[in-house]
């Protein structure tokens, strides 16, 4: 079992750079049975800063998987009143509904710093953690700073990706994710690294290599890649060698209301990052593209529609991306000056 002592770099990274705890902060983390020493090592931080902590595990708050916020862990927070959040637990098959939740709860009531840490590991702790997130931060605006007009944006890649996303930069917003969350209210997934926004439609075949959610923890990265086929925003045909995958990923988008849908596109911006892990919390912010299908967070982004599911997927490693004509990566390189 990793010690909590190994995980105290990332950790501190996490407290001390991304959400710039101080002693007149109060810290809660949220974990579970299986990532509690992380959950450990974010506090034995937090402690260090001269911040009140407090450290909950989602197995004491009622039987998982949750398909709403629970009300043991609504009552802790309103106790504990946090000023800084952290989520640091893996996630469970149904729980996407339950985070989205916390997450606009976390958001508006309490307007707390929040770093978010599905599926966090170890590994992750010790690579992605340990970047330097003010570099990070100025690879994000400036991939924000070329993108947030863009109107249509095309993705490429050897493995037969060749999707187009379009979007309306007067209805939509870019949402730049630096790891820098220093203000009441602001939050990002941890590691970090990416621009994302919700387009208002897409085509094309998207050929994925990792998939998000639960998928993430039970296949990694896939020996056989999963293709999507998509028109008008919409998954209309997913096909793996592997029929029951198939099937799996399927259902799952046809679970919910606009499941199928386009609901996010982004792209990754944490340079530090030189390999795919089969972890999509890290794996999504590598330099390159990752779509998800489902919900499009439009507390953020100004989508006129939700979902309870939001699936993310990634072609691989070496996409070229094309905004708007101009080349803005080419074959997993940034070109932007």
């Amino acid at each position: 079992m990793d010690s909590v002592v190994s995980l105290l770099p990332g950790a501190r990274v996490a407290v001390r750079q991304c959400l710039a705890v101080r002693p007149t902060d109060r810290v809660f983390i949220i974990t579970d049975d299986e990532t509690e020493a992380i959950g450990e090592a974010l506090a034995r931080v937090a402690g260090e800063q001269g911040a009140p902590v407090e450290l909950v595990t989602l197995e004491s708050c009622g039987q998982r998987p949750f398909l709403d916020v629970p009300e043991p862990l609504v009552t802790a927070l309103r106790a504990f009143a946090p000023t800084v959040t952290f989520f640091a637990a893996q996630g469970q098959p149904g729980e996407v509904s339950f985070r989205i939740k916390l997450g606009h709860l976390l958001r508006h009531e309490f307007q707390t710093r929040h770093g978010h840490m599905i599926g966090i590991t170890p590994e992750l702790m010790r690579t992605g953690m340990c970047a330097d997130y003010e570099r990070v931060a100025a690879r994000t605006h400036q991939v924000h700073e070329r993108v947030r007009r863009a109107r249509s944006i095309r993705v490429l890649h050897p493995n037969g990706t060749d999707f187009t996303a379009s979007f309306d930069p007067d209805g939509r917003t870019w949402v730049p994710c630096t790891g820098l969350y220093h203000e009441p209210g602001q939050w990002g997934n941890l590691p970090e690294g990416e621009v994302f926004t919700a387009p208002v439609s897409a085509e094309g075949m998207l050929v994925a290599i990792l998939l998000g959610d639960y998928f993430s923890h039970k296949y990694g990265l896939l020996a056989q890649p999963v293709r999507f086929t998509v028109e008008a925003g919409t998954v209309v045909h997913v096909d793996h060698p592997d029929t029951g995958l198939a099937r799996e990923v399927w259902t799952y988008l046809e679970r919910a209301e606009n499941g199928r849908r386009v609901g996010e596109f982004a792209i990754g911006t944490n340079e530090a990052l030189t390999a795919l892990t089969g972890n999509l919390l890290q794996d999504e912010k590598f330099p390159g593209v990752h779509v998800a299908f489902g919900n499009p967070y439009p507390d953020l982004t100004g989508a006129d529609w939700t979902s309870t599911v939001h699936m993310d997927v990634i072609p691989g490693v070496g996409v070229t991306i094309w905004a708007d004509e101009e080349l803005i990566m080419d074959q997993g390189t940034f070109v932007l000056q």
